[in-house]
C-alpha cells in the first residue's frame, strides 16, 4: 500500500519541513509546481503547491514539519478553534455553523441508515459536533490535537476528547461512524490515517469526509488567493477524483457527495481580504453568489465537498 515518503530537511531557519518524495497516492516520484500560495493568516511566507505528474493529485510541498508546525495555528483568529464572534467574519463563521451542526448529524444519520450508534469525531476542534450528536442519543469519542479544543469541550460541554496518540490505539471494527470535518488536509500522516480509520470502523461502517475542493468554481477564480489552500495548514488539495481514489485505495466505496453551498462565501470573503480589496464582506458575497449559482447542482463545483464512503 502506498505511503508518502518524505525526506527531512530544513528551511532557513534550520526548522524541519515536511518534504515529499513520492505522491501518497500513487507513488510517483513525477512531481511539477502548480502554483505558488502566501501564509495570509499567520507568518507571511510562502509555500509550493505541486501536482503530481501521473495522478494529479496536489499537495504542499516543504510545509513545517508536525512537531514545528504548531505556531501557524496559534493565533487567536485561526476560525476553527475559535469561539469569537469578533468581527464580521467570524459572525458569519458561526451563524453558518449553527445551521450547518443540524445538517451535519441528520447527513449521518441518514448515511448511516441509524438514528444512533457509536460515532468517533477526528479533529473535534471545540466538541459543537460531537455534543449536538450525544444530544441525538449517540455514544461519542473525539480526536482533537489542541489542548485549547479539548479543555473548551470539557468545559463547555462535558466531553473529554482524546489527543492525536488516540487513533492509533483504537479497537479494532469498534465503530458505526467516523467523521473528519475539515480535518483530513491536515493530517500528515495521510496513508497511515486512512488505515486506522478503516481498522477502526465497523464492517459496512461509513466514513463522513468533508474537505474544500481545489476543483471548485471559487478556487479558479481565486488561483493563488484562494483562501482555502491555507497553505501550510493545509498539506493535501483534494477533488472529488482523487478523494475517490484515496478510499478506493484503503477498501472503502464512495456512496455520495454532497456540496457544502455556504462555504463559497465565506472563502469568498476571506479571498478578497487577501487580494488587499475594500469591502470584502460585499465583494465576497457578490462572488460567493456568483460561485454558489455556478455550483448549482455540480457539487463536485462546490467550495467544499461531503464525501460519504461506505467500509
Amino acid at each position: 500500500m502506498t505511503q508518502e515518503t518524505q525526506n527531512k530537511q530544513t528551511n532557513t531557519d534550520g526548522q524541519p519541513k515536511f518534504h515529499l518524495d513520492t505522491c501518497p497516492l500513487c507513488g510517483s516520484t513525477e512531481f511539477a509546481k502548480e502554483r505558488t500560495c502566501t501564509d495570509f493568516y499567520a507568518s507571511g511566507e510562502q509555500f509550493d503547491v505541486c501536482r503530481c505528474s501521473k495522478c494529479g493529485f496536489i499537495f504542499t510541498q516543504d510545509a513545517p514539519d508536525e512537531s514545528v508546525v504548531g505556531p501557524y495555528y496559534e493565533t487567536k483568529d485561526y476560525i476553527s478553534l475559535s469561539d469569537t464572534n469578533e468581527g464580521v467574519m467570524n459572525k458569519v463563521y458561526h451563524a453558518v455553523r449553527n445551521h450547518m451542526l443540524k445538517r451535519k448529524s441528520r447527513l449521518v444519520q441518514q448515511a448511516a441508515g441509524m438514528e444512533k450508534g457509536t460515532i468517533l469525531d477526528i479533529g473535534t476542534g471545540t466538541g459543537y459536533f460531537l455534543h449536538t450528536m450525544q444530544q441525538a442519543g449517540w455514544k461519542v469519542e473525539g480526536i482533537e490535537k489542541s489542548a485549547e479544543g479539548r479543555k473548551f469541550s470539557k468545559e463547555h460541554f462535558g466531553l473529554d476528547i482524546h489527543d492525536n496518540d488516540y487513533l492509533s490505539q483504537t479497537d479494532t471494527a469498534s465503530k458505526d461512524v467516523i467523521t473528519l470535518w475539515h480535518v483530513m488536509e491536515h493530517l500528515q500522516q495521510l496513508n497511515e490515517s486512512w488505515q486506522h480509520i478503516a481498522r477502526t470502523l465497523k464492517p459496512g461502517g461509513t466514513l463522513v469526509v468533508a474537505v474544500p475542493n481545489c476543483g471548485s468554481a471559487d478556487a479558479d477564480h481565486y488561483q493563488d488567493y484562494w483562501a482555502a489552500y491555507d497553505t501550510p495548514r493545509h498539506l493535501w488539495h483534494f477533488q472529488p477524483d482523487t478523494m475517490k481514489a484515496f478510499g478506493e485505495k484503503h477498501g472503502f466505496e464512495l456512496q455520495k457527495i454532497h456540496p457544502m453551498p455556504f462555504d463559497a462565501f465565506y472563502v469568498s470573503m476571506l479571498s478578497e481580504k487577501y487580494r488587499g480589496k475594500s469591502a470584502t464582506f460585499l465583494r465576497g458575497a457578490w462572488q460567493g453568489l456568483i460561485c454558489y449559482f455556478k455550483a448549482l447542482g455540480k457539487p463536485q463545483r462546490s467550495s467544499s465537498v461531503i464525501y460519504v464512503f461506505r467500509k
